[in-house]
């Protein structure tokens, strides 16, 4: 097993390699915890739930489950004040703790649950897809989303322990492990260029390990997003407009990607980007089977795009690509967003 730690406002393990069997003594060590609710979806329950169950029952740990509907849809208002009344019959009290089984989804909308009931209790999440493992389960982002926008209600609140187990992947479809793949090639353009070849080789242990790191180290420079944090928002301005198009029918990972492509066509175009960058983002994304092209035209997007939560007062701040492993910052007007963006469509 391999393990990072993190150094925030909670510092905490994240552990690769950590077995499902095994995550009840891990959560108790973490969270000190006599009770726990597990929190899973319709599909990652039926695999996995009654492991995590029986492993924190072995560890002295009273535990029940809550299924939530799978999608993005269950990210919601009327989901978490569901999830919220179920604590409240269960008598969990803030020597109690939440446990995170799922992908992004499940993770968000516990990790929030967690932050705001009794004014903050502990969790743990065990992400069980690429995407959760390497992106959303680390840095302590919790949301659920509104008729308005995606994560627009939320808060920083950093988890006890993330517990990754590569072997779960071997269940996961391999539409939702292509959604994964595009957070992987993020951080390639962001950090670590080598990310693309490993993810060509499929070495996952080594792809969740050094993508974790790139986060983790972010994260610890910038815990709530106000500077170089915001760099792992590359392709996620457009690609959240192309998701909530869709009315989430359009993959998290797949509006990534195209929104990847899209900022780096703009960005070459601007003469702000190495020209070599697109080829090399195309084939990643080819190669896992994600979009390489806008989802929807430029000009349904407009509201979408204005109301995004990364907007401050009359500007707006995009990640923009200026080499492999390389990614800058770029403060636009409000009003300039849509012409910097329209040569990638």
């Amino acid at each position: 097993m391999r393990t990072l730690n993190v150094s925030a406002s909670r510092s905490y393990e994240i552990r690769i390699g950590a077995a499902l069997t095994e995550s009840g003594e891990a959560i108790r060590a973490a969270t000190g915890a006599g009770k726990a609710v597990v929190v899973s979806d319709s599909n990652v329950a039926p695999l996995y739930l009654q492991a995590v169950l029986s492993s924190l029952h072995a560890a002295g740990v009273e535990a029940v489950g809550a299924v939530i509907p799978a999608g993005e849809a269950s990210k919601c208002a009327e989901q978490y004040l569901q999830l919220m009344n179920f604590l409240i019959e269960e008598q969990i009290t803030r020597s109690d703790a939440l446990v995170a089984l799922g992908g992004g989804v499940v993770g968000d909308l516990t990790g929030f649950t967690a932050a705001t009931y009794l004014r903050g209790i502990a969790y743990v999440q065990i992400p069980t897809s690429l995407l959760a493992m390497v992106d959303s389960s680390v840095g302590g982002k919790t949301a659920i989303d509104l008729p308005g926008g995606k994560n627009l209600c939320g808060a920083f609140y950093q988890p006890w322990a993330v517990l990754c187990d590569p072997t779960v992947l071997d269940t996961l479809p391999a539409d939702f492990y292509a959604d994964g793949s595009a957070e992987v090639i993020k951080y390639g353009l962001l950090r670590d260029p080598e990310l693309l070849e490993l993810l060509a080789k499929n070495d996952r242990e080594e792809i969740i390990y050094r993508s974790c790191t790139i986060k983790r180290d972010i994260v610890q420079q910038d815990e709530h997003d106000n500077g170089v944090r915001q760099l792992l928002n590359l392709g996620h301005t457009v690609g959240h407009a192309f998701e909530q198009h869709s009315n989430f029918a359009l993959s998290h990972g797949r509006a990534v990607a195209a929104g990847m492509a899209v900022i780096t066509r703009a960005a070459i175009a601007h003469g702000e980007c190495d020209a070599a960058v697109l080829p090399a983002l195309l084939q990643a994304l080819e190669e896992s089977g994600l979009p390489t092209e806008a989802t929807a035209p430029l000009s349904a997007l407009t509201t979408l795009l204005r109301a995004d939560k990364k907007r401050k007062g009359d500007t707006i701040t995009l990640v923009v690509p200026e080499k492999l492993g390389s990614c800058c910052l770029k403060k636009l007007p409000i009003d300039g967003l849509e012409d910097y963006l329209r040569p990638g469509f």
